[in-house]
C-alpha cells in the first residue's frame, strides 16, 4: 500500500514544494512505494521561481508543481494520508483540518520547522542559497523518512521515529 505524506506550509510556495519535490524523487529512485503531496493553509497561488530553481538544479521535474490548499486533502476522494508533515512554524501553529488516513485512522503529524528560505538576506544570491540549502536539508530529511520500514511499524514507532529525523 501507498504511504501517502502530505507536506504542510502556509503559502505552498517554498519549503512544502522543494520537501514534496525531494520527497517523490528520492522515494522514485529507491523503488519506495512513498507518494508526497504539498499544501498551504493560505496558498499564494504560484511557486517561488527560486523553489523551482533548486529543484531543477537537482534534477527534479517541477511541471505538476503548484500551489494548493490544504482543503483538497480533506475531501471526499482524497489520497489517504499516512504522514502528515508541517515545515514551517506558521502552520505548525495553526489549527489543521481534519485529514484522512488508510485503514489505521488518522495520519501521524509531525513538524519540522525551517526558515522561510524566502526571507534570506542578501538579495537575490543569498535567496538562492538559502533555497538550495533548504532543499539539500529536506532532501536529507526526506531519505531518512524512506529508510524507515514504513510498512511493518505501527503508529507509535512512526511517531517517535519522524521526531527523531526532525530533531537530527
Amino acid at each position: 500500500m501507498t504511504t501517502n505524506v502530505l507536506i504542510l506550509c502556509t503559502h505552498n510556495s517554498a519549503r512544502s514544494v522543494l520537501a514534496e519535490g525531494m520527497l517523490n524523487a528520492w522515494a522514485s529512485r529507491l523503488g519506495r512505494d512513498v507518494r508526497a503531496f504539498s499544501a498551504g493553509s493560505a496558498p499564494s497561488g504560484r511557486i517561488n521561481p527560486f523553489a523551482i530553481e533548486a529543484l531543477n538544479n537537482a534534477g527534479i521535474d517541477t511541471d505538476a508543481c503548484r500551489s494548493k490548499s490544504w482543503d483538497e486533502f480533506s475531501r471526499d476522494g482524497a489520497p489517504p494520508l499516512s504522514i502528515v508533515i508541517t515545515v514551517c512554524d506558521s502552520a505548525a501553529s495553526e489549527t489543521c483540518p481534519v485529514f484522512f488516513g488508510g485503514t489505521g485512522g488518522q495520519p501521524v503529524k509531525v513538524h519540522w520547522g525551517y526558515p522561510d528560505p524566502s526571507n534570506a538576506a542578501g538579495g537575490e544570491d543569498g535567496q538562492r542559497r538559502a533555497f538550495e540549502s533548504t532543499r539539500q536539508a529536506l532532501g536529507y530529511r526526506m531519505l531518512q523518512l524512506l529508510a524507515l520500514p514504513l510498512d511493518t511499524m505501527d503508529r507509535a514507532a512512526l511517531q517517535a521515529a519522524l521526531v527523531d529525523i526532525g530533531r537530527s
